[in-house]
């Protein structure tokens, strides 16, 4: 038994190599040097540098291939010796119409071949029965022993082997027809039919078959021939079985691959049954399959059943009659026991066969003849046949991939390469297992593309791919490298000069073989899963050879040049065991594997990949391919191409080859030339004596192949006039033809004379180099006595360039020669040049006097001529008297500077430093250093910096120490540490958080001054000093002028003062003061501005100059609302100078107040003059009036400012409450004393601050009396008021007169008896509260009803009010609503001279920004005097309706707002919310305040809708406490004080007479 896959042991690995770079770059220079290594074991791989990695070229859309059929156990030597006597005994069955089926002893397969063999080789089946040792056969077939096994072996070999031993002999055997039983537990064995699948012949796509002169079979005849032909039909085989070539002609079907890929014909089956005992019998196999498929033969659709005598009666030949006689008595009787052989056509008696047979049997049946001559005709040669398919690399790999998977069942590139590696050698030697796989190799790249970029004209390459394509490396480029043999031949060999490509699958495999010539081969593998190789050294080859033949002589003795076939594998186990050195690896992808000469290899594919392979020869395979010549001459195989030609080409061209390679070639082809004198004088000895020359090159190959060994004739053939069809090599002359030998002749190239000829140029060609040595080596050495010139030299150097000479070490010491005489003379001419360009001379690396010596010395040495060696002497010469006056200076001292660098400077010019240079330069830089700190430190010069200090500080370092210098540098030191501490010193008073007074800081510059040093901190804390100073001036300057400063002055004096390093006292004096002023302005600001307001404090205390301009107040306005307009002053003209004046500014208030009264006269009357947006007729088209919003007001809604008399729309602007006007306060007014209802409205452009109380703004006066500052804010105070004071007295001095105190003594009495009126028993009205300072509002008649009383509560906004506040409000206002109708005037009679200074008054009282008592009086005076405005009333009864109306929801949110503060421990009011009030709110009090916090509300509940009604703004006099005019003694301001219930009257349209008060 041979090793099975389990024994199967991995042979050693074989050598690896990975070159460096350097090596990598001559490739086969590198595998010369490791060729004494490698050629021990026959293969090796090499592993380029990292980063070589060619690109793979292919163009993979346009790669098409059809791959070879590989059946694995057909491969493999021994086995495939058993699968053909396996099919040898399949046919000898089938023949006797039984079918073959391996029966299983002990659960595995009978091995019959090895069964037979070892009954063979124990003496045959008669001698082991009678010793009876098959227990000997069983135990040698590894079976256990006991069991009984032999007699089952014997048993075996008797039904099945023994019968078919029988025939081969030659015996007649008595055979039993019927030896098998069909049982289910036999193996049944369908035959391989190697010889009919397997051919030789090469691919129909082979347009460049390297191996085309190999055997090829004659054309198969067509069908056509067939029936043409009666004698080739009578040949044609009929019957069962598969039809064997060279057993009978079949015609040429081109549909055959595709039936036998479909399903082959399989033959009727023989039945082995294991079986100890009984009787076997022959099931005949039905052969109505084979008749059915050969109907076209027997011309009827019907099979036959008998083939008797009857089929035969009715022809009408009677001499075909006659000859249907029996073979064995020569008798035709009995015809119908006649029997008509399917092979021969003999005839045959069935009870003259032995054994006779009883009945005609059905089917095919053949004689024992044919059946003898079937079985002893010798197998086919063996081949790959071709797939049907066509691939891509796409479709292949997947097909690959799914192959390897599905049968390892894993992914593939997780099977391990040893499993594979013992799976593919298990399946190679299974008998029972067929394995097929597919294999793309010997893909031409000449045709499909190489893998390897190529320089061709075809596509345009890239850097990158142009480096590749050049490459040594590059399979399309080693075999042609200069250095290759296979370049001196023209023809592109595919396979040998041209790469194969290979695209393998997993279990593909290449057999044992060796190389064309054997040459040596390169594989690269470009990408893809490993390649196993197994390789042995050319010494075992024979070896190797003698195993394969030994172990498998059937294959050999039927096809000797079986390995060269690339068709056989063998186990490498089998080979070692027989001691053939086996070696291994696994080839990934990236490197290379190289096979030598005749060392056999082969291996087989780890899974899908992509190769490519070429062979190459060197020098050294010269003698390798002449033994392998006279191997093929031995073995008559084809010549790939013709050595001799090969040899002699080199020769011819002798100055072409390479040294080493003509030195092989000159030996080649002297051993070539003796051989070709000794034939020749053989074929003189003969008596030929005919010769005429042949241009053998120019014939094609096999028309100068040797008829006998078929080997490639060039030198010279033996050919026949008579027979011109032949010619023999003259190895051969006597197997050339029976002729005489006078009509033989001999055909030659070259003449034995002309052959010494190119022996000798090959000779002066490889002698050429020793030529060439002797002269370079007397050159060298000076062997004559004479230098040669630097030219002889270099034509020495050419001719070894030119002649290719090798890299040798005198060619390398002839270079360097050159080199460094080449280099000496550049050198000298540098030098000379140098010294005559004197100071000009560029700066370069100076020669030392030691180094210009040693320079001369080598220029002397050299074994060359230079003629400028003289002038280096004479430089040498002024150079050692230049170093003697050196000396002579430096001894006397002290030295002179000048002299020194006098010297020096000559020095330079030389070009050549003496050994006294350094000395000389150290003497100069100590000088020029002394001099430059002593004219730094020196008193009237400029004083340096501490950079110059460090400076000189780091020069002083590299000067060589003396006496001085080490004195001048302690010196230089000190300074620098003393400069550097003082200059820290002022760094941290000019950064230090904590200042120092100035006293300190000119201590410290005082010291500083000393130093001779410039620091720059010391000059900075100076100047900061001097600005203190200045500062310090400005400040007492301001402060003993003749006003207090002003606070911009004070403001820029503070800013400065802080920016300065220096502790100045004044500076917090100044900041106290300033922060003083600034206090006191942002107090005056809460007093005076409204939240958010666009005017500034100076704006709103000065008049309003331009109040007679509408457009200009209004867009100045806006521009203020948008934030546009900044200036403070410009109503008063004034520029910031003029402010600094107090006159300026109390004459510009004068003037200003002036301008703004007739400002505002004028707009008054252009406002009058407007149309009322109420009237029916007034469209927005007609109004020219525009409010804040910039639309025209028109319609309901719209309110007219009682000082500009300009229209506004109610919801954009503040207007008065009436509901918070009517105070219910004991005394409380009647409802129906409407003129002191508050109606009175004023714009947002009039009305420009919150007009505080006078008393408010004296305080504010008496405080700004003790600011040590001026303001302009407070200048402009005290003018505003004295503006109000005067207009008080002015007011009340109206007040005071008869008429208008009889007047409002009138008004007196008419609220007193409106108050004296029962009151209503109804249940009062709660309404809002109205601030402490609103004013009683009163009324009379008689005949009005009752209106029910006012009740004070709290706000509505109160969070104890809200709920009664929602309800009451709104019955007041329906209160309030129907009242209207019933409201009469005048109630008083003004006389014109009375109304008028009262409204000039009123007029003057509206402009100012102050709140007066007086103010209020006239107005309810002026009010009284006239009818009551309804329609004023009515507008802002609306307005407040709807602004309740948009209140109630958030009047809930505020009290549960409010219960949150609480909870969190907060105010309820908060004055933080002021700083969210509207930019247009203007009021001030309670309203503005719950108009703020509803605001508030909106954003925080997001609220939509439309915009609400701002909250009204009272009067100026709704704001303060009721004058002393109208209070009544002991009223009340408490929160819950109610109102009296009031029956109001009409009031008394002409009131001559005053009203009586009720008691």
């Amino acid at each position: 038994m041979e090793p099975g896959s389990d024994d199967f042991l991995p042979p050693p690995e074989c050598p690896v190599f990975e070159p460096s770079w350097a090596e990598f770059r001559d490739p086969l220079g590198y595998i010369a040097k490791i060729r004494p290594i490698a050629e021990k074991s026959g293969i090796c791989k090499i592993r380029p540098p990292a980063d070589w990695q060619p690109p793979f070229a292919v163009e993979v859309d346009n790669f098409r291939f059809t791959p070879r059929i590989q059946r694995l156990n057909e491969l493999e030597a021994q086995t495939r010796v058993k699968l053909n006597y396996l099919d040898q005994i399949a046919k000898f069955w089938e023949i006797q119409g039984s079918s073959l089926k391996i029966p299983n002893v002990e659960r595995r397969i009978l091995d019959l071949y090895s069964l037979s063999k070892i009954v063979v080789e124990e003496g045959g089946y008669e001698a082991i029965c009678k010793d009876r040792r098959w227990a000997r056969v069983a135990q040698r077939l590894n079976y256990p022993p006991g069991k009984n096994i032999g007699s089952l072996l014997r048993s075996h070999y008797e039904r099945i082997v023994y019968p078919y031993e029988m025939y081969q002999s030659g015996a007649n055997l008595v055979c039993n027809t019927r030896p098998f039983d069909n049982e289910e537990k036999d193996k049944e064995y369908k035959p391989h039919s190697i010889p009919l699948r397997q051919s030789v012949q090469p691919s129909k796509f082979n347009s460049y078959g390297r191996r085309a002169k190999r055997l090829q079979p004659d054309p198969e005849p067509t069908e056509e021939d067939i029936e043409k032909n009666p004698e080739l039909k009578k040949l044609q085989i009929y019957g069962a079985g598969p039809k064997m070539m060279g057993l009978g002609l079949m015609a040429k079907d081109k549909t055959l691959r595709k039936k036998d890929k479909e399903g082959p014909d399989c033959p009727p089956t023989v039945v082995v049954k294991e079986e100890s005992g009984g009787d076997m019998k022959v099931e005949p196999a039905s052969p109505k399959t084979y008749l059915e498929s050969k109907e076209e033969l027997s011309h009827s659709p019907e099979p036959c059943t008998k083939m008797t005598m009857r089929l035969r009666r009715n022809h009408s030949n009677a001499q075909f009659i006659e000859s249907y006689v029996c073979r064995m008595c020569s008798r035709g009787d009995e015809d119908d026991k006649l029997l008509l052989c399917d092979g021969c056509d003999d005839n045959y008696h069935i009870f003259c066969l032995l054994p006779p047979l009883p009945e005609i049997p059905k089917g095919v049946w053949r004689c024992p003849k044919c059946v003898m001559a079937e079985c002893k005709r010798p197998p086919e040669a063996f081949g790959f046949e071709q797939a049907t398919r066509e691939y891509t690399l796409q479709s292949f790999g997947e097909m690959a991939d799914s192959f390897k998977a599905d049968y390892f069942n894993m992914p593939v590139h997780m099977v391990p390469t040893e499993l594979v590696e013992k799976e593919f050698w298990r399946l190679v030697n299974s008998i029972e297992e067929d394995v097929t796989v597919e294999y793309g190799a010997d893909i031409h790249s000449k045709e499909f593309g190489s893998g390897f970029p190529v320089s061709d004209s075809k596509r345009h390459l890239t850097p990158e791919e142009e480096e590749y394509a050049t490459s040594g490396w590059n399979l399309n480029v080693m075999p042609v490298l200069e250095q290759s043999v296979l370049c001196h031949i023209n023809a592109d060999i595919s396979g040998m000069k041209v790469p194969w490509l290979y695209v393998g699958m997993v279990f593909s495999a290449f057999c044992w073989h060796i190389e064309d010539h054997w040459s040596y081969s390169i594989n690269y593998l470009h990408w893809g899963e490993p390649k196993t190789w197994y390789g042995v050294p050319s010494l075992a080859a024979e070896h190797l050879e003698e195993v394969m033949k030994k172990l498998t002589p059937e294959l050999f003795d039927s096809q000797p040049d079986l390995l060269h076939q690339l068709v056989t594998l063998m186990n490498p186990n089998t080979l070692m065991s027989h001691g053939v050195p086996v070696v291994r690896t696994n080839q990934c992808a990236g490197e290379f594997v190289i096979t030598f000469p005749r060392a056999y290899h082969s291996g087989f594919n780890q899974g899908y990949n992509f190769a490519e392979a070429v062979n190459f020869c060197t020098a050294d395979w010269l003698p390798a391919g002449r033994q392998c010549i006279e191997h093929y001459r031995r073995l008559r195989r084809y010549c790939v191409f013709s050595h001799e030609e090969l040899i002699c080409k080199m020769a011819a061209c002798p100055e072409k080859l390479d040294l080493n390679l003509a030195a092989a070639v000159h030996k080649e082809m002297f051993i070539m030339v003796q051989e070709e004198r000794r034939l020749r004088k053989a074929l003189l000895e003969k008596g030929i004596t005919e010769a005429e020359r042949e241009a053998f090159e120019l014939l094609p190959d096999d028309e100068r192949q040797c008829i006998k060994c078929k080997t490639t004739c060039f030198l010279s053939a033996l050919a026949c006039y008579d027979c011109p069809d032949g010619l023999v090599c003259l190895s051969h002359i006597n197997d050339l033809c029976k002729c005489s030998s006078s009509r033989q002749y001999l055909r030659y190239r070259y003449t034995l004379d002309e052959l010494p000829a190119m022996l000798h140029k090959l000779k002066v060609r490889a002698e050429s180099f020793d030529t060439w040595a002797n002269k370079v080596r007397v050159a060298l050495e000076v062997e004559d006595g004479r230098k040669r010139s630097l030219e002889e030299l270099r034509a020495l150097e050419s001719e070894a360039r030119e002649r290719r000479f090798p890299s040798s070490e005198l060619l390398q010491r002839l270079k360097n020669c050159l080199s460094e005489a080449e280099a000496c003379v550049s050198r000298a001419l540098g030098l000379v040049s140098g010294q005559e360009a004197g100071p000009h001379r560029v700066a370069d690396v100076q020669m030392t006097l030691a180094e210009l010596r040693a320079f001369l010395d080598q220029m002397s040495n050299l074994p060359c001529a230079m003629h400028q060696i003289g002038d280096v002497r004479g430089v040498l010469e002024q150079v050692e008297a230049y170093q003697a006056e050196v000396c002579e200076a430096l001894a006397s001292l002290p030295p002179s500077p000048a002299l020194l660098q006098a010297l020096l400077e000559r020095g330079r010019q030389l070009g050549v430093e003496v050994p006294e240079a350094q000395e000389l330069q150290q003497q100069v830089e100590q000088a020029r250093w002394l001099d430059e700190v002593k004219r730094t430190l020196a008193p009237p010069a400029r004083r340096g910096t501490l950079a110059v200090m460090r400076g000189l500080l780091l020069a002083g370092a590299s000067v060589a120490p003396s006496p001085a210098v080490d004195k001048a540098r302690a010196e230089l030191q000190e300074l620098l540490t003393i400069a550097e501490r003082w200059e820290e010193k002022a760094h941290l008073c000019l950064e230090a958080r904590q200042k120092h007074p100035p006293a300190t800081l000119e201590a410290i510059i005082y010291e500083a001054e000393n130093i001779p040093v410039h620091l720059p901190n010391i000059q900075a804390l100076k100047e900061a000093l001097a600005k203190a100073r200045a500062w310090i001036a400005d400040v007492d300057e301001i402060q003993n002028g003749d006003h207090y400063p002003c606070l911009d002055d004070l403001e820029g004096l503070v800013a400065v003062g802080r920016d300065l390093p220096v502790g100045l006292e004044e500076l917090r004096q100044l900041e106290l003061q300033v922060l003083t002023a600034h206090s006191w302005r942002e107090k005056a600001s809460k007093t005076f501005l409204k939240k958010n307001s666009c005017y500034t404090l100076l704006e709103v205390l000065c008049p309003c100059a331009d109040a007679g301009s509408d457009s200009t107040k209004r867009s100045r306005w806006m521009e203020k609302e948008l934030g546009l307009y900044k200036s403070d002053t410009e109503l008063l003209g004034l520029s910031a100078q003029d402010l600094r004046d107090p006159g300026s500014v109390i004459v510009a208030f004068k003037e200003g107040e002036q301008k703004e009264k007739e400002g505002i006269l004028r707009l008054r009357r252009a406002n009058s003059a407007k149309p009322s947006p109420l009237a029916a007729l007034t469209s927005a088209a007609s109004a020219s009036s525009l409010c804040v919003c910039g639309q025209v007001p028109a319609g309901a809604g719209a309110l007219r400012c009682d000082l500009c008399q300009d229209w506004f729309h109610g919801r954009c602007v503040s207007v008065p409450r009436l509901l918070n006007s009517l105070r219910p306060s004991p005394p409380s007014s009647p409802l129906l004393a409407w003129w002191e209802w508050d109606t009175k409205f004023l714009c947002p452009l009039c009305m420009r601050s919150r007009r505080p109380r006078l008393e408010t703004i004296l305080a504010l006066l008496v405080a700004l009396q003790r600011l040590p500052v001026r303001l302009p804010e407070g200048e402009a105070l005290q003018c505003l008021t004295e503006r109000a004071i005067s207009w008080q007295g002015r007011a009340r001095q109206a007040l005071a007169s008869e008429d208008v105190s009889a007047l409002m003594g009138r008004l007196t009495d008419l609220r007193q008896r409106l108050q004296a009126e029962p009151r209503s028993p109804e249940p009062p009205i709660l309404l809002p509260s109205a601030p402490a300072s609103d004013p009683l509002r009163e009324g009379s008649g008689k005949d009005m009803p009752k209106a029910q009383g006012l009740e004070n509560g709290d706000s509505v906004t109160s969070p104890e009010k809200v709920a009664a506040g929602e309800g009451s409000g709104k019955r007041d206002l329906e209160l309030l609503s129907s009242l209207l109708p019933q409201l009469t005037g005048p109630v008083l009679e003004l006389p014109e001279a009375t109304r008028a200074p009262l409204e000039e008054l009123m007029l003057e009282g509206d402009l100012l920004e102050v709140t007066l008592d007086e103010n209020h009086s006239i107005w309810q005076l002026l009010q009284a005097g006239r009818p009551p405005d309804l329609q004023r009333v009515c507008t802002l009864l609306e307005l407040e309706k709807a602004e309740r109306h948009g209140s109630r929801g958030r009047g809930r949110a505020l009290e549960r707002r409010r219960r949150r503060k609480v909870d969190r421990g907060g105010e309820g009011d908060d004055p933080a919310r002021e700083e969210l009030e509207p930019k247009r709110v203007r009021s001030s009090g309670p309203e503005a305040e719950e108009a703020q916090e509803e605001e508030e509300l909106e954003e925080e509940t997001g609220a939509e809708g439309p915009p609400q009604p701002l909250p009204a703004t009272g009067s100026p006099s709704t704001r303060e406490n009721q004058n002393g005019l109208e209070s009544a003694p002991g009223a009340s301001s408490g929160p819950s004080a109610p109102f009296s219930t009031l029956t109001p009257r009409l009031p008394v349209p002409c009131p001559q007479q005053p009203p009586q008060q009720q008691s």
